[in-house]
């Protein structure tokens, strides 16, 4: 068969890819050879006079090809003596084939027959040089076999001149050459084929190999991320590239450098807010990890705690000193805001998932344990509200001021991740939780897995089985959050935070507080125990007048229920006096009643106790020293105190326990 082309604008139509520079018409020639070009049957093409002729061997193919197919399935069958013989029959038919010598050594090669395996390929190359895959079959028998590199080197070169384009050739060339610990030349075909095609996930996982064996860990890492990012698709290679990014932040970490890091922060950190900062392991703890501010719990220094038992501990500590570091900054333009809930807003949720409790209770949950599951989901809720949209900043801000963090904060989000979606679509925690809280919570946890996403390339959203709604208001919060992150104000992390809660009506469920304003408030309640005064011990006087006023505020707090301020102030009271003797509890005690004789105001401030070194008290403060102290080392007389704080004292006792 002879196929004739005029070379006209035409022709290029047909053949965009045959286009030249300077009149040559080699391009053309190589396009319509290939084109043409049937298995192991290449067509002949000559250009003379304005004019291709394309001349196609039909009757070869027609006698041959069928043999030739049966050869290459009997290779890939393993089965090269039935394959060799048909090849030789072919070769000795048609010897000016280049394809039958090169498959012809690729058997032999496989056999161990290096040195006849490079007699047939050099027949392959003489009859067609531009036999890419015979070039790249002697490049890796003299890299692999022969130990030869610098010969094996001017076969790849070939065959990347002979394809210049094709980066999955280059990238093979790279892989051979990395298997016999070539790892400098193999990163240069690697990056060869990455100029051409920088979307090549293969290339990316290679190169994190070459890296990680050359001990370049950070770039291993990094070029793992790239082959994960770069995969469209989760498939081998994806779960490939997922694992060597474990392993190889599994390996940074073990080597401890991210302990500098910590200790430099931390140090700035407690300059800039003149507080010293503790760092301590809590395995009870409800969350990964937290922050417990000084002022909060009336401490000498803050203190971050974290769960020792998961990965990456050292991301959950750079987490809590970031967040302390927002707090400064928005302390500076008086814009911290503190994140408060109350029995009265607890009362309003557990109201809302009522319907649920009472389904729970008929399945055999007792009262008991949905009073502590209902603590758990509202605790958990208002975390969620609180944390999802700072945590956003947070995590942003560790990813670019320090990237040589980035595998401990990768390997963290990922458990994390993982830890958040089987919250959410277990199938027992489904069949349990209230339709209302497991909708909201899935929302906070699709929001922190884009952002995860958009940092690491981790798409794990689609397994979160979230409906349309849920997505969708998923996808406008966070690109709510992406107009604020370019040039976030100290502070504007709370808008979020409101913004958020109130979309999802969940707003009733807490209150944020300027801290300025709610550290400095006294309430009228509070004025009314100015006038107590005590007896040495604050417990026999009798005072009508004291009675009435007395009364007057029994009355009034029994209006508006449990006071929380009193309440937290004795939450801090019970972790201090925690592993105190009781004699020294006692002691405690009387010294408070005996200063109790010049009167404690509700409204003062700085009282000390000699028996309490280093603390500051207010006057709420100091009266909830005083009840606990009494509760715990004189209970059969803490009611003679007079001090109505008896729901207080429940209160804190149960938020203690927690």
């Amino acid at each position: 068969m002879i196929i004739v082309h005029k070379i006209e604008d035409f022709l290029f139509e047909l053949f965009p890819n045959a286009k030249n520079n300077e009149g040559s018409f080699d391009a053309l020639k190589d396009e319509l050879e290939r084109y043409y070009t049937y298995g192991a049957f290449k067509p002949k093409v000559t250009i003379a006079d304005g004019w291709i002729n394309i001349e196609i061997d039909t009757k070869t193919i027609e006698s041959q090809d069928s043999d030739y197919k049966r050869a290459v399935l009997l290779c890939e069958k393993g089965n090269f003596n039935e394959a060799k013989k048909i090849l030789s029959n072919l070769i000795q038919k048609n010897p000016s084939n280049s394809e039958y010598h090169r498959i012809f050594g690729q058997i032999l090669s496989e056999e161990g027959g290096q040195e006849e395996a490079i007699n047939s390929l050099i027949d392959a190359l003489k009859w067609n040089p531009k036999n890419s895959f015979a070039l790249l079959m002697m490049g890796n028998i003299f890299a692999k076999y022969k130990n030869d590199i610098e010969t094996a080197l001017k076969y790849y070169d070939q065959a990347v001149k002979i394809n210049p384009k094709d980066n999955i050739a280059i990238n093979n060339i790279g892989a051979n050459l990395m298997q016999q610990g070539k790892l400098k030349q193999a990163k240069r075909y690697f990056q060869d084929a990455l100029r051409i095609n920088p979307n090549y996930p293969n290339t990316h996982y290679a190169l994190s190999l070459a890296s990680e064996m050359e001990g370049d860990l950070q770039s291993a890492f990094q070029s793992a991320l790239q082959a994960i990012k770069a995969n469209g698709k989760r498939d081998g290679l994806y779960q490939t590239s997922l694992q060597q990014a474990i392993k190889v932040s599994q390996t940074i970490i073990k080597s401890g450098v991210g302990r500098k890091t910590i200790s430099d922060y931390k140090n700035q950190l407690e300059l800039e807010g003149e507080v010293i900062i503790e760092i301590q392991t809590d395995e009870n703890l409800p969350t990964a990890a937290k922050m417990e501010l000084a002022e909060n719990y009336g401490r000498e220094s803050h203190l971050v705690k974290y769960k020792p038992s998961y990965p990456a501990i050292e991301h959950l500590v750079m987490h809590e000193l970031v967040h302390l570091d927002f707090i400064f900054e928005a302390r500076k333009i008086n814009e911290n805001q503190l994140f408060i809930s109350t029995q009265q807003q607890k009362a309003v949720f557990i109201k809302n998932i009522e319907s649920d409790l009472k389904r729970l209770n008929k399945l055999g949950i007792s009262e008991e344990s949905l009073a502590k599951y209902s603590n758990d989901l509202f605790d958990g809720i208002n975390r969620q509200i609180y944390n999802t949209p700072i945590d956003l900043f947070i995590e942003d801000f560790l990813f670019k001021k320090y990237p040589e963090f980035k595998p401990y904060q990768f390997l963290s989000l990922y458990n994390l991740n993982q830890e958040a979606l089987h919250a959410v679509t277990d199938k027992k925690i489904v069949e349990l939780s209230p339709k209302s809280v497991l909708s909201q919570s899935k929302l906070f946890n699709l929001i922190s897995a884009i952002h995860f996403n958009e940092l690491y390339g981790i798409n794990i959203i689609n397994d979160f089985k979230a409906t349309p709604l849920e997505l969708n208001q998923a996808n406008k919060f966070y690109n709510e959050y992406l107009e604020y992150r370019e040039d976030r104000q100290p502070g504007e992390e709370y808008e979020l935070v409101m913004h958020w809660a109130e979309d999802m009506k969940l707003e009733r469920y807490f209150e944020l507080m300027n801290e300025d304003e709610y550290r400095n408030k006294r309430t009228n309640i509070d004025s009314l125990l100015t006038s107590i005064e005590k007896d040495p011990y604050g417990i026999n006087t009798k005072d009508p007048g004291k009675e009435k006023e007395m009364k007057k505020f029994l009355e009034s707090q029994k209006a508006i229920g449990t006071n929380m301020a009193v309440a937290m102030f004795m939450v801090d009271a019970l972790e201090y006096f925690k592993g105190i003797p009781g004699n020294r509890i006692k002691e405690i005690a009387y010294e408070i009643a005996r200063l109790g004789t010049q009167g404690i105001s509700p409204d003062g401030k700085d009282y000390s106790l000699h028996l309490v070194p280093g603390k500051k008290f207010s006057g709420n403060h100091l009266l909830a020293y005083y009840y606990v102290s009494w509760a715990l080392a004189i209970p059969e007389l803490v009611e003679k105190l007079q001090l109505p704080f008896n729901e207080e004292y429940k209160l804190a006792q149960q938020l203690f326990k927690k």
